[in-house]
């Protein structure tokens, strides 16, 4: 009989309510502070993600661009694969060599270095 009469006890009594929330209604994102936060999260992962391989990338670009020498296969930004006959240090310029062509370039458009002329020769 007594544990029937704890039962009972227990069933009769009324749902335990939710905790109340101290946030409010919509919690976190209803708070005066979030776009702040977002904005902070935003901020941190720049310097921490974006920053530094922007830095990397621009390095490795410069140490590129000035290791360029005569004889040299390029790729430029506008998609040219040519053949570098001369590029002198502290100048700007380079003369690359494309099939009958040449051409005086920026060392800015030079996109990518694709190995020495020599070395194809030597796979043939």
């Amino acid at each position: 009989m007594a544990d029937t009469m704890t039962f009972s006890l227990i069933a009769d009594q009324p749902p335990v309510p939710p905790p109340a929330n101290p946030a409010g209604e919509g919690g976190m994102l209803t708070s005066p502070m979030f776009p702040f936060l977002l904005i902070g999260l935003m901020l941190l992962f720049w310097v921490v993600v974006i920053l530094p391989m922007s830095r990397r990338q621009k390095k490795e670009q410069e140490q590129m661009l000035s290791n360029l020498k005569r004889g040299a296969k390029i790729l430029t930004t506008s998609g040219i694969v040519a053949t570098i006959v001369s590029a002198k240090d502290g100048e700007d310029e380079i003369v690359v060599r494309s099939e009958e062509t040449r051409l005086r370039i920026k060392r800015s458009y030079v996109a990518q270095v694709l190995g020495t002329e020599d070395a194809d020769v030597a796979k043939a």
